[in-house]
């Protein structure tokens, strides 16, 4: 090997820094000849039994270990702080950025020569890729896969039936003897969310950047092919570190582009957009939010996949998985991009093909002509706000209606079933501080469940605003991101109940309609709003995060700093 190994600046050493290095690495029964010239690579895992959709990422960690033995590198497993959607609270997404410095830190700190970061739930795969590409040593992505398809009464469900479960529980559809039987089925088998929600969005995104080997994203937990690509994985990792093969090689401006087009043509989820803003800030890839609608214009919906479709995660594995998609959409993307197996996308798709029309459209024949994410601006959001068009109702692509407004998502909680509540359907819900400031951390509550009463006659969507997140397996016509947001005194923090709001999602505004004066004069009396947390990392977190529009990443990470260890303690 001509390059010389990061690794060896430890375990090469003479006299007593290597003693030191050297010895206690041995107290793990590591032969000497071990630390002679062998690639290290790191085994970042987000393994943790507070994270259901990673608890199997122990047994899949041995298959990268196999991996990188057999081609002749010495694999070392590290943890670091893991994210569980369905538990953490206040919410995942506050601790984001963290979980990038902990992996940033710790891949720099220690005498890896390469890394494979073990992603599952949905911020598991943005905070270790915003992390290693601040590092930038040669990375490649394991994803855990999603769970198998669940059932219920004869009938296949999955996370997002969860939001059509609770609506029905509320209006009186459904019993919650009803909904036990249903959460009995849910979850089957190891694994994320079986739909198209942010995990499997965010395995599809590292895939279609070219950080993962094909086929990564759609592999089910459960099938012995994702113990198999963990394996494969292992060895290719040592050959990208001989080849110097590092994330700043493969995420080019034009594989962030190829990204967003795929973002569209599997309905991905919204969240992806926050996530691949704070990759490509570390990257020094330059983009904004408008990127997102213009990229992603002319990709219609290829995948049939809930929320936006029918069908789930292991319906598109057989189905061809997420090459097959990539396809069908080929003559948009840019396939000259270098991926983590050494190949161009070119090369990757040439086998690609699509086993069932049902699950797999054609690009002339789609599952519905909208998609992606469309970006709106205006007085409400002048930095931007985003909708998912192919998870909404068509009839309120255009709205114009009255504000029935909650301060924060307690007022919310307090007042939505009221019965009193000043509430019709053709109402436009707004939700204030759940922003990234406000909250803290952004949570994915956008996706407000709609007024008992107006459930009671059979209303099914709303219009709904908000400067907060939506969960991937949600839906309905929800425009999130608002920003700026309310604590950052944004234009929403001035709605009012009464408030005329109109939505225009085919010319992308949307719009308080309230006269500019009257505007300015609220704004003369709001009052600043101090941080609430006067130490730790909710402290750190409200003095830093920028806005959604941005990518709320901190704004200290932007770019990157490097391998280096400037100091050396020994």
């Amino acid at each position: 090997m001509d390059k010389i190994l990061r690794s060896q600046q430890w375990f090469g050493k003479k006299g007593k820094d290597g003693f030191i290095y050297r010895a206690w690495m041995k107290n793990q029964g590591i032969p000497a000849d071990e630390f002679h010239g062998k690639p290290v690579i790191g085994i970042c895992n987000t393994w943790s039994e507070l994270t259901p959709c990673n608890a199997h990422f122990r047994e899949l960690a041995e298959s990268v270990k196999r991996g990188v033995i057999e081609a002749g590198g010495l694999p070392l497993e590290f943890p670091v702080m893991s994210l569980g959607e369905t538990l953490i609270k206040p919410t995942a997404m506050l601790y984001r950025n963290l979980v990038s410095m902990d992996v940033e830190e710790s891949i720099r700190a220690n005498p890896l020569d390469g890394v494979v970061l073990m992603c599952g739930c949905d911020k598991t795969t943005p905070a270790l890729v915003m992390g290693a590409c601040s590092v930038d040593l040669p990375a490649i992505v394991v994803s855990g896969g999603a769970m198998l398809t669940g059932k219920y009464e004869g009938r296949d469900i999955g996370t997002s039936d969860i939001w059509r479960f609770s609506e029905n529980v509320r209006s009186g559809i459904m019993t919650e003897e009803e909904l036990n039987l249903a959460e009995a089925g849910m979850c089957r088998s190891r694994g994320h969310c079986a739909v198209m929600g942010t995990a499997s969005s965010m395995a599809c995104m590292v895939e279609s950047l070219g950080l993962s080997l094909p086929e990564n994203a759609a592999i089910p937990a459960a099938d012995s092919n994702r113990k198999v690509l963990a394996q494969l994985s292992g060895r290719r990792i040592v050959e990208m570190v001989k080849e110097d093969l590092k994330p700043s090689d493969i995420l080019t401006r034009a594989a962030f582009e190829n990204a967003i087009k795929v973002n569209a043509a599997i309905g991905g989820s919204t969240n992806f957009v926050i996530h691949l803003l704070a990759i490509a800030g570390r990257v020094g890839i330059p983009m904004t939010i408008d990127d997102f609608d213009r990229f992603s214009e002319n990709i219609p919906l290829i995948a049939n996949l809930q929320p936006s479709g029918d069908y789930f995660m292991e319906d598109l594995y057989y189905a061809g998985g997420l090459p097959a998609v990539m396809k069908e959409i080929e003559r948009y993307l840019d396939a000259t991009c270098l991926t983590a197996n050494g190949k161009t996308l070119i090369d990757n798709l040439k086998l690609a093909r699509t086993l069932n029309r049902t699950v797999i459209s054609s690009f002339e024949e789609p599952i519905k002509p909208d998609s992606g994410v469309a970006v709106l601006k205006g007085n409400l959001c002048e930095a931007g706000g985003i909708i998912k068009p192919s998870a909404a109702d068509p009839r309120l692509m255009q709205h114009t209606g009255i504000a029935v407004v909650f301060e924060n998502i307690e007022d919310y909680k307090l007042r939505i079933d009221d019965p009193d509540l000043p509430v019709d359907e053709n109402s436009v819900l707004v939700l204030k501080n759940v922003g990234p400031k406000g909250y803290p951390g952004m949570p994915e509550v956008g996706n407000m469940g709609l007024p008992k009463k107006l459930l009671e006659k059979g209303v099914k969507d709303m219009v709904r605003i908000s400067d907060g997140r939506m969960s991937g397996t949600g839906f309905g016509t929800v425009v999130l991101h608002v920003s700026p947001e309310t604590a950052a005194g944004g234009t929403i923090a001035l709605v009012l109940d009464g408030d005329q709001i109109q939505l225009d999602v085919p010319n992308r505004t949307l719009n308080l309609l309230v006269a500019q004066e009257e505007l300015d004069r609220r704004r003369s009396l709001l009052a600043q709003q101090p941080n609430p947390f006067s130490r730790g990392y909710a402290k750190l977190y409200t003095d830093h995060v920028e806005q959604a529009h941005l990518g709320a990443d901190f704004d200290f990470l932007k770019g990157h700093s490097g391998s280096a260890v400037t100091r050396d303690s020994h």
